[in-house]
């Protein structure tokens, strides 16, 4: 078990950041092996309003799916922006996000949270690792999230690439318009500011044309749409798969069986921004 460290406050996140483009200067060696927990966490309603707006969800007192993932990703970033991280945090690619909540959450409970990184691991494109958060209410826990993240290079062909979540038979359900703020939207009220996604000067420093949509956004916007079919109960796994260019007009395909809703972001061409699957729990 994991080495538990406590934090009496959320990290500060743009210190963080700051933190991380210093540390790309220094190459580490160690990976963490400890686990950072937050007790008592109370969910701010103003916050969570202004989430709820930018993701799509209506006004309530339960937290949407996705919420307890950005109340855990000061602590991942805390972890990833130590000098001795041995991976470049601005290189990570984030392709995979799969969460499971046991029961709904309340807006009024407090929460305890938990956050590690599994070992890096072969994949067919370089190498990945696991963010995972869990969330606790009363020592018993009611939600956890596996973020899977690549670090491009050499990979291994033998490799497990992880389950392609496309399905076929999927029929168009909404047409989104997607302006080209989302992504500093969607960073103001998450924390999640790196430069790919703020504005088109900083997006090119990192060879995309325009800023791309946060993945994390467009799961919870695709959920976010399901909200009132899905049970309390359930696990909504993603890929990630091309970026989504900002200001866009994408698709949400749907489809509903006995085992899962299927859906998929897509862009008028057809080709996929996420493959989805929402199961019962």
């Amino acid at each position: 078990m994991p080495e538990a460290v406590e934090l009496d406050h959320a990290p500060d996140l743009k210190r963080l950041y700051a933190k991380a483009a210093i540390s790309t200067l220094i190459k580490g060696s160690t990976w963490p092996d400890h686990t950072l927990v937050r007790n008592d966490v109370i969910v701010d309603r103003q916050h969570l309003a202004e989430y709820n707006r930018v993701c799509g969800y209506g006004l309530t007192d339960h937290l949407p799916l996705t919420y307890p993932h950005i109340v855990a990703f000061p602590l991942a970033v805390e972890l990833m922006a130590q000098p001795s991280f041995p991976l470049p945090l601005a290189g990570l690619v984030h392709i995979r996000n799969r969460i499971t909540q046991r029961r709904a959450l309340v807006v009024t409970e407090p929460l305890t949270v938990r956050v590690h990184l599994t070992e890096p691991r072969p994949h067919p494109k370089g190498r990945v690792f696991d963010i995972v958060a869990q969330a606790e209410c009363a020592g018993e826990q009611v939600w956890e999230s596996v973020s899977t993240n690549l670090q491009r290079g050499k990979g291994d062909d033998a490799a497990d690439a992880g389950a392609d979540l496309g399905r076929d038979g999927l029929r168009h359900a909404a047409t989104w318009r997607v302006a080209k703020d989302t992504g500093r939207r969607y960073a103001r009220v998450s924390g999640d500011i790196n430069p790919i996604h703020l504005n088109r000067v900083t997006a090119r420093l990192f060879g995309f044309p325009r800023p791309i949509a946060h993945g994390m956004w467009t799961k919870a916007r695709a959920l976010a749409a399901l909200a009132e079919r899905l049970p309390e109960a359930c696990t909504a796994e993603v890929e990630f798969r091309k970026p989504l260019l900002l200001p866009a007009t994408v698709e949400l395909a749907t489809r509903r069986t006995d085992a899962e809703w299927a859906f998929a972001v897509r862009a008028r061409s057809g080709s996929a921004h996420v493959h989805g699957r929402v199961t019962d729990e």
